[in-house]
């Protein structure tokens, strides 16, 4: 039997999948769903920031699949995300399609290229990905994703826009752009969410705040909104610390934020001007 997996990624784009005969091995199957978001970035310049993807592949822990090859093509089609639309929770659905049941550990993306364009040009910066296309991007998935009969699985793929695309030389100088992926799954089964507002003492609401969550090192970041608004999704189970601010005012933390998954946990901060 088969089991449906969605696979969701933050950006404009719908994209569903039947099984193909490259997973038709006779095991019992379930559905995944895969989405994409984008992490934040200083997108106050940027008109559009484009990645190409040309395959997706998920790949079973363990032994794998009994002939040996752990890893299932879920999509041969040439996907174009513009990540500028995938802001604060904004998902849109890759593919949902039946794959074999079992544990799933890793995410590979065929990456061909990605493009930058600048709202003061007409030009699109396009920055190939060493690599990418050829043996593709690891993404690895913790905790790995259980597809079980009858159960429907997410995963998120968050791809982090403003460390990934990064201005070479002085940034009071265009000099072009590096593209460096930096990517994170998440299986949404074991994940929660962080969302609120970020005002200032007055009660205004202030746009591109800058919001994230963190423990031992950052783990995912936000910008609000025209409305002061922000959420954090794909986050894994557990404690946290977010924080909040914006040039010209003081950082506001909360320690010992619990994030519980299949939850939403709500933050409102109000900063105070330094």
């Amino acid at each position: 039997m088969r089991k449906r997996v969605t696979l969701l990624l933050t950006a404009a784009l719908l994209l569903a999948a039947g099984a193909c005969n490259e997973i038709n091995r006779g095991d019992e199957q379930g559905r995944v769903i895969l989405k994409v978001t984008d992490a934040p970035f200083d997108i106050s310049n940027i008109e559009s920031a484009l990645v190409t993807i040309t395959r997706i592949e998920l790949k079973k822990a363990g032994d794998g699949i009994s002939d040996g090859n752990p890893f299932i093509t879920m999509s041969e089609d040439t996907i174009t995300i513009d990540l500028i639309d995938l802001r604060n929770g904004i998902t849109e659905t890759l593919l949902d399609m039946e794959i074999p049941t079992g544990q799933y550990d890793m995410i590979r993306l065929y990456v061909d290229e990605a493009g930058l364009k600048l709202k003061d040009s007409e030009e699109i910066h396009r920055l190939k990905v060493p690599g990418g296309s050829q043996t593709g991007i690891k993404v690895l998935l913790r905790p790995a994703l259980e597809v079980s009969e009858g159960n429907l699985s997410e995963i998120l793929v968050d791809i982090d826009l403003s460390r990934s695309f990064i201005l070479r030389g002085n940034p009071d100088h265009n000099n072009g752009f590096i593209f460096k992926p930096v990517i994170r799954a998440a299986n949404m089964a074991k994940a929660g969410c962080v969302r609120g507002t970020v005002s200032d003492a007055e009660g205004d609401k202030l746009n591109e705040a800058s919001v994230w969550i963190e423990q031992d090192t950052v783990v995912a970041t936000a910008f609000t909104d025209s409305l002061g608004y922000y959420a954090i999704i794909g986050i894994p189970a557990g404690e946290y610390s977010v924080s909040a601010t914006k040039d010209g005012y003081d950082t506001i933390s909360f320690d010992g934020v619990n994030i519980i998954a299949g939850n939403k946990t709500i933050l409102d901060f109000v900063l105070t001007k330094n």
